[in-house]
């Protein structure tokens, strides 16, 4: 033998006694997933984290699971089996009712509905959780997003193939699928079809599916080609219909809450469908159009403020800005680097819910129903961009109901359900 193949035996005796005790390499992760909100390669290195055992990644697991859990004999939901179509007629049109509209008469039988209809701002009534596609397009978008989450960190093919179904059933099956319009959200009886601000119904959360469809494009087990075409090509359509259609041009003019939210879910819809100039045109501009005009030089939202919730619209107006600022990384956009002309930015527009966030003083304006935790991803989201106030009130944040997820999916999520 040669003295240079004993050196390479003697090599390979050494790397032998080396790797004695650890287990075998295990294959390369997925490349990480083209994600709109989310950030993939964060979520790539907390799987590898993950794999290395990560004790408190472990117990949010254990979290996230559990909520994917409760979804697996759950649904799958359509938009066809509401007890009456949409008012154009087609049970493929999604139909929802305005939540804060109560009607001001006892029903007849000449007036069934009770018309007309008076609005009482923040008081939700319970019609309209039925009848309608309300309930049934929250649990659709919830579940997806849940499940597929679940499988990408656990790889367990029973999440994958529930959330396939899923997405399968609300969008794609000809006999079960939505049509790609909101022509028909937020209904009032006897008086509108649908409202341009019924679009808040899928701006709020859609931007969830798309990252939910992202993360089953990586590989998921049951969920196809044809599955993904299917759903990009819903999803062009409804982007058409979003800035083409009056209610969509109407909602992207509104001042408040509704035209951050109708930009997060342009900007999304953009950039899921390949659309980079459109999403990075619709971040700029939030710049001089929302938060410039929508936020004070103290970090207040005053058209929020004037809500009888108005600590559930300050959190939930926040929860559109900063998903709409992750999307802004992806495209090269540091929306919270933004200072309006008085000051005014992002971070300081946390910085204003912290002493309520963290329970060291009272909300001082109107609120129906304080929840503290519902600000906990907006101060999660604000701590990771960089803000130091934000950073040190993180310990003493109160945890939603089913655990703070926020290592797994760093992006806000609207924590409290009151929406309108």
């Amino acid at each position: 033998m040669s003295a240079r193949s004993r050196l390479c035996v003697a090599l390979v005796t050494v790397l032998a006694a080396l790797t004695t005790g650890f287990a075998a390499p295990v294959a390369a992760a997925p490349v990480p997933a083209r994600t709109t909100v989310l950030d993939g390669d964060r979520l790539h290195l907390t799987k590898a984290r993950l794999g290395k055992g990560d004790p408190q990644l472990r117990r949010a697991v254990g979290a996230l699971t559990a909520r994917a859990d409760t979804w697996l004999d759950q649904g799958p939901w359509t938009v066809v089996d509401k007890p009456r179509p949409a008012p154009g007629g087609d049970v493929h049109d999604y139909l929802s009712q305005a939540p804060y509209w109560w009607p001001s008469r006892t029903p007849t039988a000449d007036n069934p509905w009770g018309c007309p209809y008076v609005q009482r701002d923040g008081e939700r009534n319970p019609e309209v959780d039925s009848g309608t596609d309300r309930q049934d397009v929250e649990k659709t978008f919830d579940s997806a997003y849940d499940l597929s989450l679940a499988w990408y960190y656990t790889g367990e093919k029973r999440y994958a193939r529930k959330a396939g179904q899923v997405l399968r059933t609300w969008f794609l099956d000809p006999a079960t699928r939505m049509n790609p319009n909101l022509d028909h959200a937020q209904f009032i009886p006897c008086k509108y079809d649908g409202r341009a601000i019924g679009i808040i119904d899928f701006s709020q959360s859609y931007t969830t599916v798309l990252d939910a469809i992202a993360l089953l494009d990586t590989g998921a087990p049951g969920w196809s080609g044809k599955d993904r075409t299917g759903m990009a090509r819903w999803n062009a359509d409804f982007l058409g219909w979003l800035k083409d259609s009056d209610f969509g041009q109407q909602e992207g003019a509104a001042a408040n809450n509704h035209g951050t939210f109708y930009d997060l879910l342009l900007a999304g819809l953009a950039y899921a469908t390949g659309d980079r100039a459109l999403a990075l045109r619709t971040v700029l501009d939030a710049r001089s159009r929302r938060i410039a005009p929508q936020i004070a030089a103290d970090g207040s939202q005053p058209q929020e403020l004037a809500r009888t919730r108005s600590w559930h619209y300050s959190t939930f107006d926040l929860v559109a800005y900063t998903r709409l600022a992750a999307i802004g990384r992806h495209v090269g956009v540091d929306l919270w680097a933004y200072r309006g002309p008085d000051g005014q930015s992002l971070f300081k527009a946390v910085d204003y819910l912290l002493p309520a966030a963290t329970g060291t003083a009272a909300w001082p304006h109107p609120e129906l129903e304080f929840l503290r935790y519902a600000a906990t991803d907006v101060v999660h989201a604000a701590a990771d961009a960089g803000d130091a106030r934000a950073r040190t009130a993180v310990p003493a944040l109160e945890a939603p109901p089913g655990g703070d997820l926020w290592a797994l999916r760093p992006a806000a999520e609207q924590l409290d359900s009151i929406t309108g």
